[in-house]
């Protein structure tokens, strides 16, 4: 994690998917914090396409972890990520842009082609529904005290 971003991300096709999520912590700590945002999405998806593709991994391990890097990591990225959520739906298009781009070395494309198309359609569907909740999600924020900034 010490190294320059470009060779992180020149990286990043061959790790698993756990990387993602600790290369979007170092950016948000770094106050990159809309490139954090792009890398957790692209993570998320990894590490969930890989959990699908191995459901008999065991559950202290990959899915413990997984959970555990979505309720730190994760948690902090969403609420940052929430206050413009024309940015978020445009870090979800690009997480699902660069994933269709670039191989996957952990879980590879050819070997579980409909485990990620599966997990694709959810971040689709997620994608669907913050678009059609950005109103709502803005006056939710609001009320709750956080910022909007989109």
């Amino acid at each position: 994690m010490n190294m320059p971003p470009s060779d992180i991300e020149a990286a990043l096709p061959s790790e698993h998917p756990a990387v993602y999520y600790m290369y979007a912590g170092r950016l948000f700590g770094e106050d990159k914090k809309d490139d954090a945002v792009f890398w957790f999405y692209v993570g998320q998806l990894r590490y969930r396409v890989h959990l699908k593709a191995r459901p008999s991994v065991d559950p202290s391990g990959d899915p413990a972890l997984f959970a555990s890097l979505s309720a730190t990591i994760g948690q902090s990225i969403n609420e940052y990520a929430g206050g413009d959520v024309d940015d978020w739906i445009a870090a979800v298009d690009r997480a699902l842009a660069w994933d269709d781009l670039n191989p996957d070395g952990f879980t590879p494309k050819s070997e579980f082609p409909e485990v990620r198309a599966e997990i694709r359609k959810g971040l689709l569907s997620f994608r669907q529904h913050l678009t059609e909740n950005a109103d709502r999600i803005r006056e939710q924020r609001k009320a709750n005290g956080l910022e909007n900034r989109g």
